[in-house]
């Protein structure tokens, strides 16, 4: 055991923030929180294979890794898996793959322990796609608890909004330093998305943006970047939203209505925007 770890933190690459969770009663709670469907299983970043191990006792798993030492080792590790199709190996980086517009070309589950320094991006990525329709991802905490806080919470961000807008997100359970090598120096959280349809708009992705670019100002202050201040005061009237609503206190289908009202005008606000800028620079 002591052997498996020194090898662990050997082989761990700083610039592909790899930690390698080796506490197996941590493996078995992720494996024991997938859902009952049968489904095609995704994995990011497999890394040692321990979860891989597990993941194919339970349906066939196609793994991305980008680190190739760690594919011969994976080659290796699972030859009889990768002979008899219960696993599909792609040594590619995952982002590069979904240039395509998904990782897979049937229904499936991301099942993942994702590398923290791109887990919000490969997250937002499997929202957008179609075929994903379950998300079970190892992720530092305080991200786990931006994509699941609820309307009201400190934490509640665009990323809660994006989550909700695809389905139901909750934090599963949390994952001390001590379980991975090398040890980080943030926790983790095992974070759930039950996914009913797929978000896939850059548009309200922007205007989420804008409506939390402040999260502690007002809303309509933080929206008046972009349209006309009283504008957006008589639709807020309207919509029955406080004008002195901080972001994180508005809900998710509230924010749908306020984009329905304003992104036909949104290409223009950005235009006007964009211009004004340059205009100032000269």
């Amino acid at each position: 055991m002591k052997n498996d770890l020194n090898e662990a933190a050997r082989l761990a690459e700083k610039k592909y923030g790899q930690n390698f969770l080796k506490d197996e009663s941590y493996v078995e709670k992720i494996i024991q929180s997938m859902p009952d469907e049968t489904i095609e299983i995704v994995e990011i970043g497999p890394g040692l294979g321990d979860l891989t191990k597990e993941l194919v006792k339970t349906g066939c798993v196609t793994a991305y890794e980008v680190d190739e030492r760690l594919c011969d080792r994976l080659r290796e590790r699972f030859a009889r898996e990768l002979e008899d199709g219960t696993l599909h190996l792609s040594c590619t980086d995952v982002m590069s793959r979904w240039e395509s517009g998904t990782l897979h070309d049937a229904p499936y589950a991301l099942v993942a322990n994702l590398p923290y320094y791109i887990a919000t991006n490969l997250i937002l990525k499997a929202l957008r796609d179609e075929n994903c329709r379950y998300i079970l991802t190892m992720v530092q905490k305080e991200v786990a608890k931006k994509f699941s806080a609820s309307e009201g919470e400190r934490e509640f961000s665009s990323l809660s909004v994006l989550a909700a807008s695809a389905g139901r997100a909750e934090i599963l359970f949390e994952v001390p330093p001590e379980a991975f090598v090398p040890a980080p120096k943030v926790d983790s959280a095992v974070l759930s998305i039950y996914k009913s349809v797929s978000i896939d708009d850059e548009r309200f992705e922007r205007f989420l943006k804008a409506a939390f670019s402040q999260p502690r100002k007002k809303l309509i202050g933080n929206l008046s970047v972009l349209f006309d201040r009283k504008a957006l005061m008589n639709l807020f009237e309207a919509l029955g939203v406080d004008e002195n609503a901080r972001p994180h206190q508005v809900a998710t289908s509230v924010y749908h209505r306020i984009y329905e009202e304003l992104k036909k005008d949104m290409t223009d606000a950005e235009q006007k925007r964009k211009y004004g800028k340059q205009k100032r620079r000269r």
